[in-house]
């Protein structure tokens, strides 16, 4: 059942009546959520809004069957970074249950010093392999010279953040089930890796939902709705869920919604 956490869900809802039935018979037994951050935060690129994690938390606990404990939040954390340092204690006052740990900072060469013109030495860190052999000689002459315009300007190496969470997600995931936590799995997530897990869900007779966006799920779990995986597209919500500043910019929102 739908109860509206403040009033503003209960106003929206009121336009929003085919969204509410949809997702009141998704989530007709016990739910946990899983939020993939890292997957979740670039979507606003595609979607042109972002995700308000207050409103989102709001709006996932007016349904009757997520409780308050069963949402939990995965993204790593940066210490001493502004944005980071925001993003975990706002997860924190909104009472998700926040799964965390360090963002690795890896650092990556790009000293162009000792290398050949047409050598892939420094290319190979950041294209794969296979679209590297479809680069003409002189694209590779061309890269690695920006390399050393690079250089000159004092830049010897390129950061390269990392914290994946598909490991603790998949096991949690796994783990709820094994313990009849749930019934029902809504994962915010796109990502390929989550393939298997998801389909040892089905396997064992759990209802899984994924929560994304047009064009934002990998072919892999894709591939799985043949056999009963759910797609919900966000957009369908995204006046509960956006930022309150960007709620005047309507949408169609089935616009780019998977076809399934």
């Amino acid at each position: 059942m739908f109860i509206p956490k403040t009033q503003r869900i209960e106003e929206i809802s009121k336009n929003k009546p085919e969204a509410i039935k949809q997702l009141e018979s998704i989530f007709n037994a016990k739910v946990r959520v899983y939020i993939d951050y890292a997957n979740v935060r670039p979507w606003s690129v595609k979607l042109g809004w972002h995700i308000d994690l207050k409103r989102l938390k709001q709006f996932l606990n007016s349904f009757d069957t997520i409780g308050d404990d069963a949402i939990t939040f995965y993204n790593g954390y940066l210490a001493g970074n502004e944005r980071s340092e925001k993003e975990k204690s706002e997860t924190e006052n909104c009472k998700y249950v926040l799964r965390t740990k360090p963002v690795k900072i890896i650092k990556l060469s790009i000293d162009a010093s000792s290398i050949l013109p047409d050598s892939t030495v420094l290319l190979d860190q950041f294209v794969q392999r296979a679209l590297l052999k479809k680069y003409e000689i002189s694209t590779i002459e061309y890269l690695n010279e920006r390399f050393k315009d690079m250089n000159k300007k004092g830049e010897y190496f390129i950061e390269n953040m990392k914290c994946n969470f598909d490991v603790e997600i998949g096991v949690d995931m796994l783990l709820d089930c094994e313990r009849d936590n749930a019934e029902t799995f809504a994962l915010w997530s796109g990502d390929s890796d989550f393939a298997d897990p998801v389909e040892k869900l089905m396997g064992a007779g759990k209802k899984v939902i994924l929560f994304a966006t047009a064009r934002k799920v990998s072919k892999e779990l894709s591939a799985l709705v043949a056999k009963g995986l759910m797609i919900f597209d966000i957009q369908k919500i995204r006046d509960f869920i956006c930022w309150k500043k960007e709620l005047e910019r309507k949408r169609d929102p089935n616009e780019g919604a998977p076809k399934l």
